[in-house]
């Protein structure tokens, strides 16, 4: 059976006229091109071509395939117009995962304002702080947060986030603010349970390096947001990223503890798939996140 590439390479030498001139193009060797056309004909038992030294000429077999192979070319061609199209256009659909905490203060705001920006782009953002997987699920773009394992996606670092230890100041008034880290054993630590190192491992800086004081306390949450809320109630200390509570730092609901030593800093990276060159709208989509995290630098 003949091979499509064949039927395309043959229409191309018909309207080139020129096996060197197909071969330029194809980055192929004059013999290459020759042998495929050979083959073509063996593998339909007819002649398609009378070659001399000044000319190429069709035989009548070759007149009649030459329109079903031009018809396969300019197939070809179109698919692939189509695709290039798609890819370089800022329409469709994309899914989206993003953690909780970005997702609440800053990304659904940013993404929301991209599809305002593109009319007929559409995206369904999830918020969740459990790592997806982004091919079985079915996920275009990734918003992640600390270490990245896995060599089949590709990351692009956005910013990092810095970690704080804080607390109400009606906490501090009747428990007294620890001045060292060490202290903290003498302290109700509220835990936040979604965390690599343990939520009762808080990390700090050294002269020797980061090290790791242990921590214990009444109350553990995997929502970072209910952990916010328990320690603006002064009903102890929390290790949190630094966005999650930079308004109440600001407004004096809640004080840092321990500004410049705390050692857990963490990266935020946008992650999709592998691929040679990903969609013109995912590019921009994580442009346009990035831009409003480095708008909002000072808070993480």
């Amino acid at each position: 059976m003949a091979k499509t590439d064949d039927l395309i390479l043959f229409a191309q030498v018909v309207e080139y006229g020129s096996f060197s001139k197909v071969a330029e193009v194809n980055s192929l060797t004059n013999s290459v091109v020759s042998k495929r056309i050979a083959r073509l004909e063996a593998d339909l038992g007819v002649q398609l071509l009378y070659r001399t030294t000044r000319k190429l000429t069709l035989s009548e077999a070759g007149k009649v395939l030459y329109q079903g192979a031009k018809s396969v070319k300019q197939a070809s061609a179109e698919a692939i117009d189509a695709v290039y199209g798609y890819a370089e256009s800022v329409t469709g659909h994309l899914k989206m995962s993003v953690p909780t905490i970005s997702g609440d203060l800053l990304l659904a705001n940013a993404v929301a304002e991209f599809c305002s920006l593109h009319p007929g782009l559409t995206i369904d953002m999830s918020l969740k702080n459990s790592f997806v997987d982004l091919v079985e699920d079915g996920y275009d773009l990734v918003i992640r947060t600390g270490y990245l394992g896995d060599s089949n996606l590709i990351a692009r670092h956005i910013i990092d986030s810095q970690w704080v230890i804080c607390a109400a100041p009606s906490y501090i008034k009747k428990h007294g603010k620890p001045l060292q880290p060490e202290e903290l054993i003498n302290h109700n630590c509220l835990q936040y349970a979604y965390q690599t190192t343990g939520a009762s491992e808080w990390e700090f800086k050294g002269d020797n390096g980061n090290y790791i004081v242990k921590v214990a306390g009444n109350f553990s949450t995997n929502n970072a947001g209910a952990l916010r809320k328990a320690a603006l109630g002064g009903f102890g200390l929390a290790y949190v990223p630094r966005c999650l509570v930079y308004q109440d730092f600001l407004n004096g609901d809640l004080v840092d503890i321990f500004p410049d030593r705390v050692g857990k800093k963490l990266g935020i990276y946008a992650v999709y798939p592998f691929t040679r060159q990903p969609p013109l709208k995912i590019r921009l989509l994580i442009e346009h996140i990035r831009k409003h995290y480095l708008a909002i630098g000072q808070c993480f």
